[in-house]
């Protein structure tokens, strides 16, 4: 019988750097990466490109929610390449427009169920161990997670890393409206009735606003590769 993979919830807000630590952590350690975010956000992306923005979308509701059963997601590159239906999406779910409407659907309940299995089926399927970054990966997904972290940030610094992540896309926008946009969204994550955005029960904080990327990395190494290798001594002393 197949051992359930090592998994590691990170979760926290938007502009944290949760994506960004899973993705190099996943390297260090050979871990698979799921980034519930981007699940998220190709349903996010094709309810956009159906129904346009967020006007009377739940006057829309029963077609919006037929979509899910049409959405075809897979990843590349170790998780860094997102496609919907085949096509390459890994830009276009990240434009402010897809991101907020993401938010507001994300509070539907039907959606997150629906996503639910999707993300649980990706992360058993590792071989060795699993990263997965969202916003309720310790509460809802796999609250039995081997180890758990609440990333954080100044909701400044998240802003300006944000603004920072778009002109890299072509984006402009001033830190103020992306200070703005963010303040909506967070208020709409962490309110919403389903799965609100919370730190987990035994999760650990880590506020990365004073600190370097490759600093939070480092630390985030150390201390899973230190509750890896006793979860590996542990298996093999029960063999044993």
């Amino acid at each position: 019988m197949k051992r359930r993979p090592f998994i590691v919830a990170l979760d926290g807000p938007s502009g944290a750097g949760k994506s960004t630590l899973a993705r190099e952590l996943s390297k260090r350690l050979g871990f698979l990466w799921v980034d519930t975010g981007a699940i998220y956000r190709c349903f996010g992306l094709a309810v956009w490109r159906a129904y346009g923005g967020g006007v009377g979308l739940l006057a829309q509701r029963e077609g919006i929610l037929s979509l899910l059963s049409a959405l075809h997601m897979g990843f590349g590159e170790g998780g860094c390449r997102v496609f919907l239906n085949g096509e390459d999406v890994s830009e276009a779910i990240r434009k402010p427009e897809v991101s907020l409407l993401t938010s507001e659907l994300s509070a539907w309940p039907e959606v997150r169920a629906a996503l639910l299995g999707y993300q649980r089926t990706l992360a058993l399927a590792a071989s060795r161990g699993v990263i997965l970054d969202g916003r309720d990966i310790g509460t809802v997904v796999f609250p039995d997670a081997d180890l758990k972290f609440f990333i954080t940030a100044v909701a400044e610094e998240r802003a300006r890393r944000r603004q920072r992540e778009l002109a890299g896309q072509g984006i402009e926008k001033t830190v103020e409206e992306v200070f703005s946009e963010q303040g909506k969204r967070d208020r709409a994550d962490s309110q919403r009735v389903f799965a609100p955005l919370r730190q987990a029960e035994g999760a650990h904080i880590l506020d990365t606003s004073e600190q370097s990327l490759e600093q939070v990395i480092d630390g985030l190494e150390r201390e899973v590769r230190r509750h890896w290798e006793k979860a590996q001594r542990d298996i093999r002393h029960f063999v044993e």
